[in-house]
Parts: structure tokens; sequence; C-alpha cells
């Protein structure tokens, strides 16, 4: 009867060792940056229109009256401001905007939307001043994170670890070095796999996320040995459990 009582301890024993274990080398970030190295990337980002973005659209000049008609409002709020109504990318990639119509801008980044509609709106308006910002810009961080959840991007970019930071962090359990991010255009899913334990991130296509990026990070091996480990242990704490009680009853009597 002891016997058995020293066999399950033991295994409980090497159950907890090896779901505790874990490597540092598989946790660190950025292993193979040295002290004070400097990095010039050549990654640059400016968020690209994909189909049902929402844009917010504002046109001002010195004449409130002349731009007036090319802002889509819905009336006046209670503190006496208009309140403006947000564009949607249709399928075609289109928005319809006031008096000029159709625009496309499809695959167009905020700053060459404003670019074009000053262009088409020069033979209204003198000088006009466009303000274009992309509503909609959220990214959802899923897996091996302190906080899972969909977040709002204040601003026109964001980094994988600026979103990873927004969810808390990976947790111990997160695999580093193969992040997945999860992109879609129109339709058509990309999959990027990025490596956290290594510096080149930085130059990855992925680094800097795009609107409605889902980032994914997968268990490492030791939350799937713990995983696979839960029902066994259970057992054995149950089964150690009736022994030591057997045997107390035993020795009792």
């Amino acid at each position: 009867m002891h016997q058995k009582i020293k066999h399950a301890i033991i295994l409980l024993a090497i159950s907890c060792v090896v779901v505790s274990c874990t490597s540092s080398k598989k946790v660190v970030y950025f292993q193979d940056s040295q002290d004070f190295e400097t990095i010039v990337t050549e990654n640059r980002f400016e968020p690209k229109f994909k189909v049902d973005d929402v844009i917010s659209i504002y046109v001002a000049t010195l004449n409130p009256e002349a731009s007036a008609p090319f802002n889509l409002t819905i009336g006046v709020a209670a503190n006496g401001q208009s309140e403006s109504l947000d564009y949607i990318v249709d399928k075609n990639g289109d928005i319809e905007f006031p008096v000029i119509g159709k625009v496309n801008v499809l695959g167009l980044s905020p700053e060459e939307l404003k670019v074009d509609l000053k262009e088409r709106l020069s033979s209204y308006l003198k000088d006009p001043i466009i303000n274009v910002r992309l509503r909609n810009f959220t990214v959802t961080v899923l897996g091996e994170v302190r906080r899972p959840g969909t977040y709002p991007i204040i601003g026109e970019q964001v980094t994988i670890l600026e979103a990873l930071g927004l969810a808390g962090d990976l947790t111990i359990k997160g695999k580093r070095e193969n992040v997945m991010v999860i992109r879609d255009f129109d339709g058509v899913k990309v999959y990027n796999r990025l490596d956290l334990t290594s510096k080149d991130v930085m130059n990855s296509p992925a680094y800097y996320l795009t609107q409605n990026d889902v980032v994914y990070v997968e268990p490492n091996k030791s939350a799937a040995v713990a995983s696979s480990l839960d029902n066994r242990t259970t057992i054995a704490l149950s089964l150690l459990s009736l022994i030591v009680t057997t045997t107390l009853i035993l020795t009792r009597n």
C-alpha cells in the first residue's frame, strides 16, 4: 500500500516538472540583437482602403457655405455642430461622394484619396482642406495572450508588438517564434508567420498590421503537454486521495 502511495507521488511530481519547465530561449524577444545596435529598416506602412471600410471625409474652405454641399450631414447636434455621416466602401471599391458622384478608393491610402479629391474639387472650390480618416481600424488578438479581444486603433498604423501590448503581452505559454497574422483583402486570406525572438521580425510585411487583421498566438509545447496531462493529473489526484484515505482508515483499525 505504501509503495502505491510512493508511485502516485512520483507521478504527480514528474507531471509538475514537465508542465513548469520552459526554456528562456523560447521566451525572450529579439535574442539576436546587440547592445547599441542600430537598425535601418525599409519597412514602411500606409493603410489601404478595402471593401466595407468606413471612411470619414470632411471638406473645409474659407467659405463654409461653398464647402457645405460636399459634406454629408444628418442635421445639427445639441451643441450646434453638424453631425457628419461616414462613407462605406461598396463591393466595387467605390464611395458615393456628393456632387461629383462615384469615387473608387480601393487600394488607396488616406493621403492618396485626399490628393485625388482635392484635384476633383478644384473645379468647385478654391484651396479646399480635406481631412480623410479610416474609422474601422481594429485588430483582433487571440490565443495565448493575457487579454484576448478586438481592439480599436487610434491613428493610422499599429505594429504587431503594439497590438500584443494592448492584449497584455503573451503568456508564458505563448509560442513566440511562430505568431500568425491572418490578413483579409477582398476575400483573399493571407497567412503570415512571425518570429518574435528575432530582430528580423521588423522587416516582415506583417510587422505593421492593417485594419481587421487577426493575430493568433499558438500554445507552446509545455502548454500542449499541460493540456494533455490535465485529465491524467486529475485522475492521479483522485487516486492518491483515495489511497491516502484508505490507508488512514486501515491504520486506525
